[in-house]
């Protein structure tokens, strides 16, 4: 199951770089822009209808050329030409990884390009998947899907969790304004019994539509959030009525069957789709349901747009690639511990919680393709919030913190209501906090203000950002967007020679949880544990018996 991944640290490449990082370490970004009236234009690229900026990066041409030399020896284009030809590049769980045949589509007037898996080309299940979800979708849109009781669905809820919680809800929320008015869409994730109540309460049985989203129908908390669902509908309207209220994406159709779904309600999911990368599969169906089959093809044409470009595109023009060596610039050789996703935009607001999930369950692992210890620290922590809120929140870290932290700024130049002058303020604000970051303030220029004052209000600067510009937040640029970020992921850890698709440390937890619910469910005693685990499940069963 590894493979043989040369050492990172001690390769020519990298210590070019390490070299390279000592000799620019003084020099400060106001000076390369004092220098280089042209270097907005030298460090920035236009890709469909995203604009991405990164000349507040502390880098010249020459760490261009270093970082393209190291991602060249490190085996970055033959591993992207591996993922993209269906190659089992999941060597832990023997899986391709090909979220971009979700999205695959013919060019011009030729034909869908052909991806095999195991001798079988997977682009026949993929369309007829999306030819179901339209069919599907149009007849719950359009009323001739109803509840039981013959009343539309005018409400749709989905249970899931991780990547199949995170990624619908924000695509979903992004795409809010395609939403039918008529139709609401929520989503539940949290086995704490006060979500799924919370969300049921403005809901009519009758009219209410449950998405069930695992993808082996056994995933503890879906399935005891399912449970609830189940029970609300069977006791308003009865057990028959169960078939017109659900539906699911899972491969385990034995289980769907029992739970009352049926067959026509089912929609797939393949092995070679990880989680976190599966919102443009069937996992999209709560927002093809609210948003519409259409709102949703564009937003793969987007996805599949940016794959394009990223398999195509020079290394030095990539944008995916260029993001991602960036982050591997400022993790590796200025120590930076995280990175920031800022949207400037309402609608984007649960893009840091998308790009969280999909950058530390990707890159956050100990181990190389090798099995050997990793090298480095790997992937950075990955945290953010709506630009204006987090402006009054945890800028200041970023802007006086002795840590470096560098963050993509996003925001859509144009908004769906035409001439709005609250933008102005909106991208005002995000376009003084990146000069803010890269100039800072001297004490030169603090005239006038007192002199005990002056070490308060002076700002380092030369701290880095991106900042992505959606031409407006459509659903092709909202594609470009997700699939921006999936490529810079797969970058990274083909750089840092890790598995970015397995997950382990996720299934240590969830085995122990299985250990101790019969415990605290009072169906069998408490095995050996530690101290710490065995007080805490004591407690719990104490506060159960003060309940009763």
């Amino acid at each position: 199951m590894s493979v043989s991944v040369p050492s990172l640290t001690q390769s020519a490449e990298w210590r070019a770089l390490q070299a390279h990082a000592n000799a620019v370490a003084g020099v400060h970004m106001r000076d390369l822009f004092a220098k280089d009236a042209a270097r907005f234009t030298q460090f920035s690229l236009r890709e469909g209808q995203l604009l991405l900026d990164y000349s507040k990066n502390r880098i010249t041409p020459e760490t261009i050329r270093l970082l393209v030399d190291l991602a060249l020896a490190r085996g970055v284009p033959e591993r992207r030409a591996d993922m993209f030809s269906g190659a089992k590049i999941n060597v832990t769980e023997n899986r391709s990884v090909l979220h971009v045949a979700l999205r695959n589509r013919a060019e011009g007037r030729g034909l869908v390009r052909p991806i095999v898996v195991d001798g079988v080309d997977v682009m026949g299940d993929v369309l007829h998947t999306l030819i179901r979800l339209r069919e599907f979708s149009e007849r719950v849109r359009d009323g001739s899907w109803t509840g039981s009781t013959a009343k539309p669905i005018r409400h749709i809820v989905n249970i899931g969790i991780g990547g199949s919680h995170l990624g619908p809800m924000f695509i979903a929320d992004a795409l809010k304004d395609h939403q039918r008015a008529d139709l609401s869409v929520a989503f539940v994730s949290n086995p704490d019994r006060g979500q799924i109540d919370e969300v049921l309460a403005s809901c009519d049985p009758a009219a209410t539509l449950f998405v069930i989203s695992s993808k082996t129908f056994t995933t503890a908390e879906t399935m005891a959030n399912a449970a609830i669902a189940r029970e609300w509908i069977s006791s308003a309207l009865g057990e028959q009525a169960i078939p017109r209220h659900f539906a699911a994406v899972s491969t385990n159709h034995r289980a769907t069957t029992e739970f009352g779904i049926p067959a026509d309600s089912v929609f797939p999911m393949w092995d070679w789709v990880g989680g976190r990368y599966s919102v443009c599969s069937a996992i999209g169906l709560p927002v093809i349901l609210a948003c519409g089959f259409d709102a949703f093809d564009a937003f793969l044409s987007g996805a599949h747009a940016m794959d394009l470009h990223f398999e195509a595109a020079p290394l030095e023009k990539n944008m995916p690639f260029l993001m991602a060596m960036l982050g591997v610039w400022y993790a590796e050789f200025f120590n930076a511990p995280a990175t920031a996703i800022l949207p400037y935009d309402h609608r984007l607001k649960l893009l840091p919680f998308h790009v969280q999930q999909m950058d530390m369950e990707s890159n956050g692992k100990n181990t190389t393709l090798a099995g050997a210890a990793v090298e480095t620290q790997v992937g950075p922590i990955v945290f953010g919030g709506g630009g204006s809120d987090s402006q009054h929140s945890f800028f200041q870290l970023l802007h006086q913190s002795p840590r470096l932290i560098p963050c993509d700024f996003i925001a859509a130049l144009r908004s769906k209501r035409g001439k709005d002058d609250s933008r102005d303020l909106l991208l005002a604000n995000c376009f003084a906090q990146t000069e803010a970051l890269m100039k800072g303030r001297t004490g030169s220029e603090l005239a006038g203000v007192p002199e005990a004052l002056r070490p308060h209000k002076v700002f380092s600067g030369n701290r880095p950002t991106n900042t992505i510009l959606l031409e407006s937040l459509s659903p092709f640029a909202l594609g470009q967007l997700v699939a921006l970020y999936e490529h810079k992921v797969f970058v990274q850890g083909a750089v840092w020679g890790v598995n970015s698709f397995d997950q382990w440390g996720v299934e240590l937890g969830k085995e122990l949880a299985r250990s101790l619910e019969p415990a605290l469910s009072g169906v069998e005693k408490l095995g050996s544990r530690d101290a710490s685990t065995a007080g805490l499940v004591a407690a719990y069963l104490e506060a159960k018996r003060r309940s009763v």
